[in-house]
Formats: C-alpha cells, structure tokens, sequence
C-alpha cells in the first residue's frame, strides 16, 4: 500500500507567536504548522518583518538569492528582501520567511496600528500588497512549489485573487491550491475603492460584484470570493456568519453563497505553553489528581491582586481585550449585582477608554472585593487561568476563543455565552443528570448573564462534591492540535483532488 502523500503547505500570515502577537492568529500560525510538519508534512510560513522583532534572539538572516527584490505597488517599484528563520520548538523545525522592507514594516515596532493615536496605519493597503506578491516572488526564486497556499485573514486576502488572474497561465502556479482561513470578521482589510490601482490586477474587478464591499476594496471579501476553500476557527462560528446577517459583518451575501466551502475547525491549544502540570508560570504545579494544589495558585492570585482571601469564597476571573465585542458592556451593566454577591472578582486586560475608566472608578468603590491590571501581561493570565475558580466569558460573538480552553484544562469553571467556539467547547452543566462542564447562557443579556453566575456561585458554595465533578469534566477535555490538524489535512486533500 502506498504511504499517504506529504503534502508542502505555504503558510502565509501577518503574525506569529514567539516573533510577534496581537491575538489568538499568532497562537494558531505557530502551532498549526509545528503540528503539520510533526506529522510529515512540508511547512514553511512566509510573515512580515516588523520592527519589533528582535534579529538576533531569533537568528534571522539573508538568503542570497532573496536579497533586493523588486515588484511594483501602483506606479511605485517597491525593492525588498525576505529573509530566513525557524520556528523552534516542534519535533523538527519549521522554516519561516520574513518580509523585510524598511518604509513599509521595519521602522514601525507595531503592527497595523499608530500605538500612539491608536489609528490603522494609512499604507495598510500597500503593507498587505507586498505581502502578497513576496509570496509568489518567493516561489519563483526558490522554485520550492506548494501544494496549498494557505491565507490567513484580511492580511492574506489578495494571495487567491492574483493566483486566479495574474498568474492563471503560469505554469509554475497550475496546481496550486488556496485555503483561506476567518479568524475574526470583524477587521475585513477595507481601504478607498482607488487603493485598487495599487494591486495591478485586472481593472473589471474593481466593482461592488466582484471585490468592492460598500464601495470599499476589501481585502477580506477578495479571499472570501477567490480562495479554493474557506475556513473558520470553529463549526458554530462557520455556521452564524453564514446563515445570519448580524454576525457577518456586511459579507453576508458572498457567505451565503459560499457556504457549501466553508468549513469550521475549532483551534486547538498549545499544550507545551498550557497544561497546569507542566506550566512554569504559575507558583505551583496541579493536576486532576492533585485539585488541592490549585488553592496555593489561589493564594498567590489574591495576593497578587491584593486580595485578602477567606479560602473558600470564589474568585471569579475574567481576561478579555475590553471592547462591546467581547461582553464588556454586559459586564458594566451587572458590575454593582456581581459585586453583591459574595465574591471576589479579577480582571486583566486592555482596551476601549470608557472601560478602563469605568474599572478604575470600581477599585475606589469595591476595594477588598475587585481588582484589575488595565494592561497585557502573560504571566498573569496564566495565574489568573490556575488560580481561579471561575472565568467569565460575555462575548457579543467569539470565533474560537481559547480562554475558554485554557479555563477547562486548568480546573476553572468558564461561564459563557453560546456563541461560536464559546458555544462547540463549553457545555452547561445539567443539575438533572450531571453532565456538562460549564456554565452557559443564550441571551445576550446582563440579566441573563448574572443569572448564570449566580447559578454557579450558588452550586460552588451549596455542593463541593458535584463542583469538582465540573471541574474534573473540564480537565479531561482534549484539545491538543492533533485532531484539528487532521481536519486541516482533509481539507487541503479534498480541495486537491
């Protein structure tokens, strides 16, 4: 029998953990590949080279024959270089280019926004442009040819369009495939509808049947209609943004209408960065044989959030970038009701002003009961997750989340709204029959929400056998990338044949 085909995947994305973040994109761009290789695949990703990765730690170097190409953006020839580094960390090492050009990505430390006014950069359009043709350069120059591109986001929304007309007649390019994977809907990539003269690709394009969104070109919808196949990061979230319209972020005509090519994966998580057995961020190490170590990262949880902890009142925890999006409205709304009940309440995370003003006032007025850290910081999201006993999940709509994931595995109770990844990985508990491991409600209500939580503080403080029994439902959850790079690997061999 002949052993199954190793496919050669390009990998094509605007960020990727440890070289940069801003979100859960840059968890997925590096695990997802370290996971296709490890199972015998050929990866290589290809990623801007920002000014804030640094050179050194990560051994970036020049290739010779990659040095000071040139390519045209609008009436401009535009010279870059890409550049070479690993991805450590798997069972072999993943190959990883860098698009390095100094205007467009190396004298800016961050990523697609002013981190002083907070505003896109105005060049996105160009940014993006380039990384799309530097991927077709690339496999020219190297001759290394994939059997899938896969896109990933707005950032990556040209790659299938210039595929399926630029470069339809090049022999080179025949075979190859597009994937393209939603990770948010709610950044589409649109710019003014002239940014379109910057691409070079064919002018009958530029209209509202083609690529234009509203009158705008959007970089999103041009994947959306172009790529061979779509993805999201998980099942419920490929079903909402392609039945309903409120979850499709004015995209909902093409999605409808490519529905039958959208799939939904649920992420994985990293199980070498989170996995209380094993985490080095955290005071003390537990497992569903030992529950009784999580209450030492309890301590130190309250402690470091300048708590006076009575042991067995719960902390309810929430990490979250704090925006509408992500529930925090809902969470303002019930903020005096969750502070009634006898709880304390932990809160990391960054974000719209009016929020970070709002909890700052909650300090003054709820001092003993509620803290917060108004900022990002990883550490404390890993003692947040182990010291919890509950973590509060709102969101408006959820794509995947991992937070959720991280919460199973690490023996603290989520409480979410059923909604995309939120909605396929917790699951509410049942007082009847004693499944589910969550707590879980479908309104996107305040009231609603705050009748969960107290459904969950009130079977905390009432029944400790059947709360463990949650937790321990949570901790048996499997969610290494194993299966869903399986999924992926179906996906590109349907799309393929």
């Amino acid at each position: 029998m002949a052993a199954p085909r190793k496919l050669k995947i390009l990998f094509v994305t605007s960020e990727v953990v440890p070289f940069v973040k801003t979100g859960g994109l840059a968890d997925v761009s590096s695990a997802l590949p370290r996971k296709l290789q490890e199972m015998g695949h050929h990866v290589r990703i290809v990623m801007p080279k920002y000014g804030a990765i640094d050179e050194r730690r990560f051994k970036i170097h020049e290739v010779v024959r990659l040095k000071d190409l040139t390519t045209t953006i609008g009436k401009n020839e535009v010279t870059f270089s890409i550049r070479s580094s690993f991805l450590v960390g798997a069972k072999e090492r993943v190959q990883l280019y860098l698009v390095d050009n100094n205007h467009y990505f190396g004298i800016r430390r961050s990523l697609y926004s002013d981190p002083i006014t907070g505003k896109d950069f105005p060049d996105n359009d160009e940014r993006f442009i380039l990384l799309a043709k530097s991927v077709f350069e690339l496999v020219k120059k190297l001759g290394w040819i994939p059997d899938i591109i896969h896109c990933n986001d707005w950032q990556g929304g040209l790659i299938p369009i210039y595929l399926k007309t630029i470069y339809k007649d090049d022999p080179m390019f025949s075979n190859v495939k597009t994937v393209f994977t939603i990770h948010n809907l709610a950044y589409k990539g649109e710019f003014p509808k002239s940014s379109f003269a910057k691409t070079g690709l064919p002018d009958e394009l530029n209209s509202s049947k083609e690529i234009l969104n509203d009158g705008k070109f959007s970089f999103m919808r041009s994947g959306l209609i172009y790529a061979d196949v779509l993805t999201t990061v998980s099942e419920t979230y490929a079903n909402e943004i392609s039945r309903y319209k409120e979850f499709s972020n004015g995209l909902h005509d093409v999605l409808k209408k490519r529905k039958d090519s959208l799939f939904g994966i649920t992420n994985g998580i990293d199980i070498k960065l989170w996995n209380p057995e094993t985490d080095k961020q955290i005071p003390k190490k537990y497992s569903i044989k030992n529950l009784e170590n999580k209450l030492v990262n309890k301590k130190a949880l309250a402690e470091k959030f300048g708590l006076q902890l009575v042991e067995d009142k719960p902390i309810i925890g929430l990490i979250s970038r704090l925006y509408d999006s992500k529930g925090i409205d809902l969470v303002q709304k019930a903020f005096k009701d969750l502070l009634g009940l006898d709880v304390y309440f932990v809160l990391l995370g960054t974000g719209d002003k009016k929020y970070h003003q709002f909890f700052e006032k909650a300090l003054m007025k709820y001092p003993g009961k509620f803290s917060c850290y108004l900022g990002f910081d990883d550490g404390l999201a890993h003692l947040v997750e182990a010291g919890a006993d509950m973590l509060l999940i709102p969101s408006k709509y959820e794509p995947c989340g991992l937070n959720q994931m991280y919460s199973l595995v690490y023996g603290t109770v989520p409480i979410v709204r059923a909604t995309g990844g939120l909605a396929d990985t917790v699951f509410k508990f049942n007082e009847k029959d004693g499944s589910g491991n969550g707590f879980v409600f479908k309104k996107y209500d305040a009231a609603d929400m705050l009748k969960e939580v107290k459904r969950a503080v009130k079977i905390y403080n009432s029944d400790k056998k059947v709360w463990t029994k949650i937790i321990k439902a949570g901790m048996r959850s499997n969610f290494s990338w194993q299966s869903s790079a399986k999924k992926y690997v179906d996906i590109y061999k349907k799309v393929l044949s």
